[in-house]
C-alpha cells in the first residue's frame, strides 16, 4: 500500500507491524479487513489456537473438579452425575465455537449451569469471551442473570464443603473477576487499535498538508510566470502587430521595433528558464536572478515608453530601497499588470502610475487608463492576472481594487502594509 503526495507515491507504513500470529485475529481483522476467512470471518492466527486450546483444557480442568466433588456426593444419584457429566463435557466442546457466538454461547450457558456442576468452567470461559467481544451491556445483562440465579442454584444443588452464603459469595467474587479481566483484555485491544487509528490519520493529514503546500507552491509559480510573461508578450505582440501593418515604416523604426522584440523575446526566455529551474530544482522564490523592487519600477515604465506608450510616473516614496522586498515586489507586480492590460485593451491612451507612501502608513499603489482613443478589437483574457494579484495582495496583508473609474477608463489600486 502507498500514500500518494502530489505526482509521487510515497510508501506507506505496512498495516500490520511485527509479527501477525503474536495478536489476536480479532485485531487482525480490525487492522487488516483482507485477512478473513470464509463468511467474512477472522482467520485464527497461532496465537488463537493456543489461546483456544488453553481454554479448553481450563475448562475441563474445572469441569472435572467438579466432577469429581460430585461423585463424592451420597445425595446426588449416580445417574444424575452422569447426565451432569455428560452435559459439562458437550459444554467443554462447545469452547471452540465461543469466537463465533460469544453472545450466544454465554447465553446459552445460563441454564446449562443450572443443569449441569461440571459446566460450570465452560460457563466462566464463554463469559470472559463475551467480556473480550462485546459491549459492556450485553456482558452486564449475562453476567446480572448469573449473579440473579446463584442462590437459586446453591438452594438446590448446595456445595458440599462450603456453607449457602459462603459459596453463593465465592461464586459472585469468581464471576465478577472473570468479567472484569475480560473488559481489560478489551479496553487494552481498543487502545491498540485507537492508536492505530490515529497514527493513520496522522499519515493521512501529513500527506495532505505536503499536497497542499506542492499545489500552493505551483499556484505560486504560475502566478509569477503569468505576471512575468504577460509583459513581455504584450510587448512582442505590440511591435509585432506594428511591423505587419506597416510594411513601409522607415528603416530606423523597423529597426528599433525588432531590437524590441528581440529583446523581449530574450528576457521572456530567461525569466521562462528561471522558473523552470525553480520547478525542477525546488528552489525558493528568491533564487536565480534578482527579484525586481520598488527601485525596478523606473526601469518598468522606460521600457513600456520604449514600447511606444504613453506612461506618466507618480512616485512619492522618499526612501525607495528601505520599502521592504516583499511590497515592492508586490507594488512592481501589480504596476506590470496594469501596464500590460492598458497596452491591450486601451492602446494608445496615457497611463498614470501613482506610488506613495511611508513607514506605518503603507504603500499605495494605483495604475489608471482612461477610455481609449479610439476603437479598440476584442482581445482575448481571462481575467486570471488580476484575479492574481488580488490574491497576492491579500496575502502581503494589504487589499487590492480593481474596476472601472466612471468615465471609461480603468483603474488599479492597492495598498500594502509597511510597519514603521
Amino acid at each position: 500500500m502507498s500514500t500518494v503526495s502530489g505526482d509521487n507515491p510515497v510508501p506507506a507504513a505496512p498495516v500490520l507491524p511485527g509479527r501477525r500470529w503474536l495478536l489476536p485475529s480479532a485485531v487482525v481483522a480490525e487492522l487488516d479487513p483482507e485477512r478473513t476467512g470464509r463468511g467474512g470471518r477472522p482467520r485464527r492466527t497461532a496465537r488463537d489456537w493456543v489461546v483456544d486450546f488453553g481454554c479448553f483444557v481450563l475448562a475441563v480442568v474445572i469441569g472435572a473438579m467438579a466432577a469429581h466433588t460430585l461423585t463424592r456426593d451420597p445425595d446426588t444419584p449416580h445417574a444424575l452425575a452422569v447426565v451432569d457429566q455428560w452435559i459439562g463435557g458437550l459444554a467443554c466442546l462447545a469452547v471452540w465455537s465461543r469466537r463465533r457466538w460469544p453472545l450466544g454461547l454465554a447465553a446459552a450457558m445460563i441454564p446449562v449451569g443450572l443443569l449441569s456442576n461440571t459446566a460450570g468452567g465452560a460457563g466462566l470461559v464463554a463469559l470472559f469471551t463475551l467480556a473480550v467481544h462485546r459491549p459492556l451491556k450485553y456482558v452486564g445483562w449475562v453476567a446480572g442473570v448469573q449473579l440473579a440465579l446463584l442462590p437459586v442454584y446453591f438452594w438446590l444443588r448446595p456445595d458440599p464443603d462450603l456453607s449457602y452464603a459462603a459459596a453463593i459469595a465465592v461464586t459472585a467474587l469468581l464471576t465478577l473477576a472473570v468479567v472484569g479481566w475480560g473488559m481489560f483484555v478489551r479496553s487494552k485491544r481498543q487502545l491498540m487499535l485507537s492508536l492505530r487509528d490515529r497514527a493513520r490519520r496522522a499519515e493521512t493529514e501529513a500527506a495532505l498538508r505536503a499536497e497542499q503546500a506542492q499545489r500552493l507552491a505551483r499556484e505560486a509559480i504560475a502566478r509569477e510566470m503569468h505576471d512575468v510573461l504577460a509583459h513581455r508578450l504584450t510587448l512582442l505582440s505590440v511591435h509585432a502587430g506594428a511591423l505587419e501593418f506597416r510594411p513601409d515604416a522607415p528603416r530606423e523604426e523597423v529597426a528599433r521595433a525588432a531590437g524590441v522584440i528581440r529583446e523581449s523575446a530574450h528576457e521572456a526566455l530567461q525569466d521562462l528558464r528561471e522558473i523552470i529551474g525553480v520547478l525542477r530544482a525546488g528552489d525558493s522564490d528568491d533564487a536565480g536572478r534578482p527579484q525586481p523592487t520598488l527601485g525596478a519600477l523606473d526601469a518598468l515604465v522606460s521600457e513600456s515608453r520604449e514600447a511606444g506608450m504613453k506612461v506618466a510616473l507618480d512616485l512619492r516614496v522618499a526612501d525607495a530601497a528601505a520599502v521592504p522586498a516583499s511590497v515592492g515586489r508586490t507594488v512592481y507586480r501589480i504596476a506590470q499588470e496594469g501596464l500590460t492590460n492598458a497596452r491591450k485593451h486601451a492602446p494608445g491612451a496615457e497611463v498614470t502610475v501613482g506610488v506613495s507612501g511611508a513607514p506605518g502608513d503603507g504603500v499605495s499603489v494605483s495604475v489608471r487608463n482612461p477610455a481609449p482613443p479610439g476603437e479598440v478589437p476584442h482581445v482575448p483574457g481571462s481575467g486570471q492576472g488580476l484575479i492574481g494579484l488580488t490574491e497576492r495582495a491579500t496575502l502581503a496583508g494589504g487589499r487590492l481594487e480593481h474596476g472601472s473609474d466612471g468615465g471609461g477608463g480603468f483603474l488599479v489600486r492597492a495598498w500594502l502594509p509597511w510597519g514603521g
